[in-house]
């Protein structure tokens, strides 16, 4: 059986746990993690694969897997990539996903973790691309710039994201756009190194060359 994404954002239980998920995001302290990134990944990691030239099902697994990679932050934070695979691997499977298709899917989300996660597959990659490369100021939940965090000046300062993907240079470029009276560069580099170390590890798995412009100057 052919589950979709659609079918995904269907089941109550996944939009259950989605909320909660955020919710308990909310009370840590952590920035959005609700339907827009989750939405916004999905749709980034469906566009990589598919204009790379991977078959569209290989785009749709990767949008599943983005809409589902952060679910697990319902039952805690630490190790939520491997709590999200564990939630969503009996729900699809009653959903009639194929066996191989659901060990894809799982594969990827429980991955997408810089502490742990790797580009195991393809669909990891796109998931990880996609995952690392939502920074923006839409995230922040404090309104009062007086009690942000790193995490809040950074996200708050980029007012522009684009993940680039070149399919005939086979290069995927992250441009960003900073505030910098908000942050510097050097507080992105702070808080974000890992994670594009992560992508870059992921883009060479798709045979691309991972690049990140900040402000119009290439730094990686």
């Amino acid at each position: 059986m052919t589950v979709t994404l659609e079918d995904i954002k269907r089941h109550p239980y996944l939009q259950a746990y989605i909320l909660q998920a955020d919710s308990n995001l909310r009370a840590m302290g952590y920035t959005e993690h609700g339907h827009r990134h989750i939405n916004l990944v999905s749709s980034i990691a469906h566009n990589i694969l598919v204009r790379l030239g991977f078959p569209e099902r290989k785009g749709e697994l990767a949008a599943i897997a983005g809409y589902l990679h952060d679910i697990g932050n319902c039952v805690g934070r630490i190790h939520h990539g491997a709590s999200s695979a564990l939630l969503i691997g009996p729900i699809l499977r009653e959903m009639g996903m194929p066996a191989d298709e659901l060990g894809l899917v799982l594969s990827a989300v429980g991955n997408h973790e810089e502490e742990v996660g790797e580009p195991v597959n393809e669909v990891a990659a796109a998931l990880i691309l996609a995952d690392k490369s939502d920074v923006h100021r839409t995230r922040v939940r404090i309104q009062d710039k007086i009690n942000f965090d790193i995490h809040d000046r950074v996200n708050y300062a980029v007012v522009k994201s684009f993940l680039d993907v070149n399919e005939v240079e086979r290069a995927i470029v992250l441009r960003i756009t900073i505030e910098t009276e908000h942050t510097s560069i050097m507080e992105y580099f702070e808080i974000f190194l890992e994670r594009m170390l992560m992508c870059r590890r992921a883009a060479a798995y798709l045979n691309c060359e991972f690049n990140l412009v900040i402000n119009d100057v290439q730094l990686l």
